[in-house]
């Protein structure tokens, strides 16, 4: 069988790349489809669905290489010719459809691609050059975008497809003609055809298809990132309290989970502090510190939603945290003596820190570690390779004199 096609049908690299495609494709939809319903609740749980998101994702990464492949090659080519060239429409509507499945089957993992470089841990890539991409930040608003992206294409691609299946099976069934059997074997017995080029017009539609489905999407809230109900909810979790003798300007409260063996940095957005310092003060107590941390606010790369489970931070219960301490001096050594309650459970804190005062401005730097066991988040993750034992805190800070 010749591998080139022909006027009169397809070659066998053509016939070997669509039935390669359409295994990949119809193994990752249900993937995907059951990826995203699998529960997170206990150990077990997780380190299942993870293994099946890294599964679903490294096939998509193997349909990007495959589907630019059968582009290229099918662009090479002659067209077989169609059987039925009086019936103008129908041949229109299959090349409009045969470009949209083309456009999709590159376009659904590429998404998914960006998606996955640039959100943060969850189920890494089982192929050897790593889960970034060069020039794709690791940002959450970022990989939002491609998430609804990725979200729209499937739709597209499912649509596309059944289409294309409808017609194949009408053209075998009802017409009774040669259309799928040049497909599967390429042994067809066909009166001589005429060889027709590819036509502008379906590429056109197929165009225009795409711009509906961005347009569509935009208009229900894809691609563009918008501000949910829990991050309003977030703002007026935190309880209201005197600002003090200094008042924050600007900071980031931060946090690192270690999982599956990558550090997943996250940051809690919404949070207060309340400052008493007096700078004159060189040796003991020189000031308190009261700071209140929507936990609701936290965005932890792709596993956000799932640090608000019950399991984790159960934010619907608790969505605030506090920090209250003195501030001790001892020359140039600051620190904040305190404790911490968060998830209901109230525990010593110490956060060594440094400062630096110019004038009425004030700007401040500190780290510690805490162990999530202790105020029982994750305990049913109790493997520390699969969730961190010990979570680094940091924050900065700039403060101006009130």
């Amino acid at each position: 069988m010749p591998a080139q096609n022909s006027t009169q049908t397809y070659g066998s690299v053509a016939r070997s790349f669509h039935w390669l495609t359409a295994l990949l494709i119809l193994t990752q939809i249900p993937l995907g489809f059951i990826a995203v319903r699998l529960p997170y609740d206990t150990a077990a749980e997780l380190a299942f669905t993870v293994k099946v998101f890294s599964a679903h994702k490294s096939i998509g990464i193997a349909l990007v290489f495959v589907a630019l492949a059968r582009i290229l090659w099918a662009l090479s080519q002659k067209k077989p010719a169609g059987l039925h060239p009086e019936r103008k429409l129908e041949t229109f509507a299959a090349e409009a459809v045969h470009w949209l499945l083309y456009g999709s089957i590159l376009l659904v993992p590429v998404t998914g691609w960006i998606r996955h470089a640039s959100a943060a841990g969850f189920a890494p890539l089982w192929w050897p050059f790593g889960d970034t991409l060069p020039f794709v930040p690791e940002d959450e608003a970022f990989s939002q975008v491609f998430a609804n992206l990725h979200l729209l294409f499937v739709v597209t691609l499912v649509l596309a497809l059944g289409a294309h299946i409808a017609g194949a099976l009408k053209h075998h069934v009802i017409d009774r003609d040669a259309i799928l059997r040049r497909m599967l074997s390429g042994r067809t017995k066909l009166p001589a055809l005429i060889a027709q080029p590819h036509m502008r017009a379906p590429l056109l539609a197929a165009l225009a298809v795409w711009a509906v489905v961005l347009i569509g999407g935009a208009q229900m809230g894809y691609p563009l990132a918008k501000t949910t109900e829990s991050d309003s909810a977030s703002e007026t979790a935190l309880t209201e309290r005197a600002p003090g003798g200094w008042s924050v300007t600007e900071g980031q409260l931060g946090i690192s989970v270690a999982q599956l063996g990558s550090d997943v940095e996250g940051t809690f957005n919404t949070w207060t502090a309340a400052i008493n310092f007096d700078e004159t003060i060189s040796s003991g107590r020189a000031g308190d510190v009261t700071v209140d941390i929507s936990i609701a606010s936290l965005t932890l790369g792709s596993i956000s939603s799932e640090a608000a489970k019950p399991d984790y931070f159960d934010t619907a219960v608790f969505p605030t945290a506090t920090f209250t301490a003195d501030i001790l001096r001892e020359g140039e050594a600051y620190v904040a003596n305190g404790k911490l309650t968060l998830k209901g459970t109230e525990l010593p804190l110490i956060l060594p820190f440094t400062l630096e005062i110019d004038g009425d401005s004030a700007t401040m730097s500190g780290s510690t570690t805490l162990d999530r066991r202790a105020f029982a988040i994750g305990d049913s993750t109790s493997d520390p390779k699969t969730l961190g034992f010990e979570v680094p805190l940091s924050i900065t800070l700039t403060a101006t004199r009130n």
